[in-house]
C-alpha cells in the first residue's frame, strides 16, 4: 500500500512536461520589426480557418500557427501584403478573409442586413396602416363612460 501511494505522489509531482506530448508551435525566425508589425496587421484581417470567427493573430489553434508563420515567412522574402493575401486565398479560398470582397457570390454577405432592415421597415408600415385609429366619437355612451371611470 505504502509503495503505491508513492508511487502515486511521484506521478503527481512529476512535472507536467514530462506527460503533456503537444507540439510546440514553430517558432519564426528573427524577423525585423516593421515586418513584425506588418505581420500582425495582415494576420488581423486574416481568418482562422479552425476557429472560424477569430483572426490568425488571436487564434490558439496549430494551424493558425502555421499560417502566422507562413505570413511571416513571405513578408520576409519580400512578397507585399497583397501577394501573401493572394497567396492565403489560393490555399484556403475567400472563407480567409475577414472581410470578403464585394464580388457575385458575396453580394449577399453585403446586401442581407439592408434587405432585412428594408424589409421589417415594410412590415412595420403596413401594418401601422392596416390598424384602424378610433377616435373619441367612434364610442357609445356606454363606452365612453367606462372610459372616464378608467381615466379617473
Amino acid at each position: 500500500m505504502r509503495a503505491f501511494l508513492i508511487a502515486g505522489l511521484l506521478v503527481v509531482s512529476a512535472p507536467q512536461d514530462l506527460w503533456a506530448q503537444q507540439a510546440e508551435p514553430a517558432v519564426a525566425e528573427a524577423v525585423s520589426p516593421e515586418i513584425e508589425d506588418r505581420a500582425r496587421a495582415l494576420g488581423r484581417t486574416l481568418r482562422c480557418v479552425v476557429c472560424q470567427n477569430q483572426s490568425i493573430e488571436e487564434s490558439d489553434a496549430d494551424l493558425a500557427a502555421d499560417m502566422r508563420l507562413l505570413v511571416r515567412q513571405e513578408l520576409s522574402a519580400g512578397a507585399s501584403e497583397a501577394d501573401v493575401i493572394a497567396l492565403m486565398r489560393e490555399r484556403y479560398g475567400d472563407y480567409v478573409l475577414l472581410k470578403p470582397p464585394v464580388q457575385g457570390n458575396t453580394l449577399i454577405l453585403w446586401f442581407a442586413p439592408l434587405l432585412a432592415a428594408l424589409a421589417g421597415l415594410v412590415w412595420f408600415v403596413s401594418l401601422r396602416r392596416r390598424r384602424p385609429t378610433m377616435s373619441p366619437d367612434a364610442l357609445t355612451a356606454d363606452e365612453r363612460a367606462r372610459l372616464e371611470a378608467l381615466r379617473r
